[in-house]
Formats: structure tokens, sequence, C-alpha cells
């Protein structure tokens, strides 16, 4: 049947910055189609809360603690996970991320008074954290001679977001790194090594809640206006919205799709305001 083509039974996925509002959804989102869940992030209790959580839903799933940026933690991780379960097949390079002080904000920081240290903390948050997973994990399905790679992109990689340089920079880098990595992976190890994105629109975080909405009336601030303005679906993205899209890309039912970034972005990259 058509719809078994979504069926991740069976499969083991790994999910770095697993803990995060999106990506802990997806997390979700693959346990409920059959996938056994293993989710890297930093802070363990969070882990063990949405270990629990997907237990509780009748889910598989598991948690380590590791830095992305820490690839001794990575491989140590990628050992246990083999040891546990045999095999990885997803990996969702979802770790990411910004600093306050990596942003240029006008009356407060210009961007000529960055600090160094800050937009290179953002940069190798989103972009080197997921080439250093793709190596330790990818290295792993080419061993299996299969595996799907998903990286989380944004609509910052398209259209460059006022005071987020570093991030939309890392972005930016992330869609050029999915078409590279998509053809060497097929290219010299294995055509069933799929790799692909999904560029997220504006969705609601713990970062970005109250730039785009104000704490204390609840009303769009006037960035979230600006948003929603050249939004034309007319709503910031929700979690649950990037499901659909995930499962597509790392099930077969994309099996003949790789080097390519979905936007999940309701229009806002295809208006240009007019």
């Amino acid at each position: 049947m058509t719809l078994d083509l979504f069926d991740l039974t069976g499969k083991v996925a790994v999910v770095t910055g697993a803990t995060g509002v999106l990506c802990s959804e997806m997390c979700r989102g693959l346990a409920q189609a059959g996938a056994t869940v293993v989710a890297i992030a930093r802070n363990l209790d969070n882990i063990n809360t949405l270990v629990t959580q997907l237990q509780d839903s009748n889910g598989t799933a598991s948690g380590l603690s590791a830095d992305v940026l820490d690839k001794t933690a990575l491989h140590q991780a990628a050992e246990q996970i083999i040891a546990q379960y045999g095999r990885i097949d997803i990996l969702i390079n979802g770790a990411g991320g910004n600093r306050a002080d990596a942003s240029s904000m006008p009356g407060q920081r210009s961007f000529f008074d960055l600090p160094e240290e800050a937009m290179q903390w953002v940069f190798n948050l989103n972009f080197t954290g997921a080439v250093i997973a793709s190596q330790v994990f990818g290295k792993v399905m080419t061993e299996q001679q299969s595996g799907v790679i998903l990286n989380i992109s944004s609509m910052a990689s398209y259209q460059p977001m006022t005071r987020v340089i570093a991030y939309s920079a890392a972005k930016a880098a992330i869609n050029n790194f999915t078409h590279w990595l998509a053809v060497y992976m097929a290219k010299e190890h294995s055509t069933s090594i799929r790799v692909n994105a999904i560029a997220p629109g504006f969705f609601l975080g713990n970062q970005n809640r109250y730039l785009l909405i104000d704490k204390d009336s609840g009303n769009l601030t006037e960035r979230g206006r600006l948003i929603i303005e050249h939004t034309p679906m007319n709503r910031f993205g929700e979690p649950q919205d990037l499901v659909g899209t995930m499962l597509w890309l790392v099930s077969d039912a994309s099996r003949f799709v790789t080097g390519i970034v979905v936007p999940v972005d309701g229009g806002f990259m295809a208006y240009k305001g007019v």
C-alpha cells in the first residue's frame, strides 16, 4: 500500500538537538511512524523528559547527552547506539540556534561591534556541528550502504534576515553542504544513502518567541507583524507542520529524492510583498 512507504518500523533514527521545540515534535513523529528514536542533546534532564514522553506514548526511545561540536562524544554515542540497536538508519541534524550577542540590534548592538567569538560560536553550532555529526553517523551509513541524513536549514538561508548575521550565513552553508553531501554519498559510497534538508519558515521557539510576540500584551511585535504580513498563510508555523515533510524525506516515500532543500514556510519565500 502507498502509506506503507512512510512506515519507519525497524528504523533507528538519531536526532541531534532533540529536546528543542521543533526537534522534539519531529521525534514524536518518528516514534509514531514506528522508528526507534535516539535523542541527543546536551541537557540530560531534558533528554530524560523527552524519552519518557515518547515511551509513555508507546514509542521506542532512548537518549544520550553529547555536544555536536565534540567529535569524541559523538563517536562514543555512535558506539553505544550500534551496541544497543545494531544500526543507524536516519540522522536528523537538528542542533542549532542563535545568541543575542551575535545579533545586531538598533540602539543596542551594531554590526561593527559584534564579538567575533559570538559569531563563530553561532556558525559552529549551526554548520560545523551538522558536518561533524554527519561524519560520525554518516560513516556508519556507508558501512551499512544505506541511510538518510536530514539537515535543518532556515528561511534565513535564502533571504538573510536582519539582525542574525552568523545564523543566516551558517544556514546558507547548510544548504550548500546538503547538496555536496548528497552527491558525495551517492557517487562515492552508495546510491541508497540520501541527504536532504528542510528550511522552516517562522516558527515560535524558546529563543525567538518574545522577539515576535510581546511578552506582556501577547500582541505581535513590529518584527512579528512584518513576518505575518509577508507570510501568505497568515500565521507562524506550528511544530507539527514539519512532521509530514520530515517523514516524507526520511522514508521510502522519497527514495529517489536527494540533494534538495524543502521550504516549509507558509509561502514566505514565494511572496515578495506585491
